[in-house]
């Protein structure tokens, strides 16, 4: 018999003090290498990124003093950890599933292993997802079907990114860089979280994982986000000079073409809908709908398409505004603020959806409140 899947216990994790917007280009580093077209065009790019992502506060894993980084993937992820695992009232010892889903990572072994030795989990099963803002969407699609064939109990699923490392000067080839190289340093920062999921054969009082859904639909579109390394190792002299580490990404006024599809609506409303109609979701009951997206100019294009489907505008919610976008982990801090600032009442939903766009992968869950 298929188990209930409750949300027990949510945390976060976001490393050092808010960085003010307009600060990102001082606090991270000015190109001093790069032509003086493309450092002109850095300083006089940041407060139009302002106004179109509509982000006041960054954080960051980095101090700009010390040119260190003060946490990694590894650190934030077990903080996040950690506050999900009490939250939940239990111990690290009752976690028999650790799913991680994360930005890139070239580490051996993998983060989920790594995860589930600083907790001092001695024995448990453990997956480790690679696929930028999705990552976590499956994350818990996984963690979700295999609680509910009753093989596991207690999952913790966990995401973090350290975006920052990869937009510091010193990351970079600046003699080869290009403003596409540059594009995503103001979208995205650092942070963590996590969130364990337990396995119930009745329901009590909380939030209870209804539905999960993913998809990929690049199979015809071109990758409109990538770095340019092949699917083997390099030497990493070869990869410097020829800047294959840059993480480039296409301008907002070009999106469009890539995310719109022959209907005239975005892969982010279509995905919606196939979500709905798959599962037959009732969102009449409505609580908040979180779009998980990092730029204010897509959330209010996609809010338009939204209200077609009669949700109410006052209905979408949005953490990133004052903490700014760490990616992966966003969806799950997201949620965790969400719950600080918010009350529900019984049957109220709370639907989290996210299109990525490095090939247009979408995915979304959906959390009902049981009283």
């Amino acid at each position: 018999m298929s188990k209930h899947i409750r949300m027990a216990g949510v945390g976060s994790y976001l490393p050092g003090e808010p960085i003010p917007f307009d600060k990102i280009n001082e606090y991270l580093g000015n190109f001093e290498k790069t032509p003086k077209k493309i450092q002109s065009w850095v300083n006089r790019v940041q407060p139009m990124m302002k106004e179109m992502l509509g982000i006041n506060y960054c954080y960051y894993a980095f101090d700009n003093k010390t040119r260190t980084f003060t946490d990694d993937n590894l650190t934030m992820s077990v903080e996040a950890s950690k506050k999900a695992i009490d939250s939940a009232n239990l111990k690290p010892e009752d976690i028999d599933l650790i799913v991680y889903g994360g930005a890139y990572s070239s580490q051996i072994p993998p983060m989920s292993t790594k995860i589930q030795e600083e907790l001092g989990i001695d024995l448990c099963g453990e997956f480790y997802i690679h696929s930028n803002c999705t990552s976590v969407y499956k994350a818990i699609k996984l963690a979700h079907s295999l609680l509910s064939s009753g093989e596991y109990k207690n999952a913790l699923v966990v995401s973090s990114n350290v975006a920052s490392s990869s937009f510091i000067p010193e990351f970079y080839n600046q003699e080869v860089i290009t403003k596409d190289d540059i594009f995503l340093r103001w979208y995205l920062c650092d942070g963590a979280g996590a969130m364990v999921l337990k396995a119930e054969e009745e329901k009590a009082t909380g939030f209870y994982l209804e539905d999960s859904y993913i998809e990929s639909a690049g199979g015809k579109k071109v990758s409109a986000m990538s770095n340019k390394m092949p699917y083997h190792w390099l030497n990493p002299e070869e990869v410097y000079k020829k800047g294959l580490q840059h993480i480039s990404q296409i301008y907002l006024n070009d999106m469009k073409a890539f995310a719109v599809d022959e209907n005239g609506k975005t892969i982010f409303y279509n995905a919606l809908n196939r979500m709905i109609e798959k599962y037959n979701i009732d969102y009449s009951q409505l609580g908040n709908f979180v779009i998980n997206m990092p730029s204010k100019f897509v959330r209010e294009y996609i809010i338009d398409e939204c209200v077609e489907l009669d949700i109410e505008r006052d209905k979408f919610y949005s953490a990133i505004e004052d903490i700014g976008y760490s990616g992966p982990p966003a969806a799950i801090i997201s949620i965790d603020n969400l719950l600080k600032e918010s009350s529900f009442k019984d049957g109220d939903l709370i639907f989290s959806f996210v299109m990525e766009v490095s090939k247009f992968m979408q995915a979304g869950f959906t959390l009902r409140y049981n009283s």
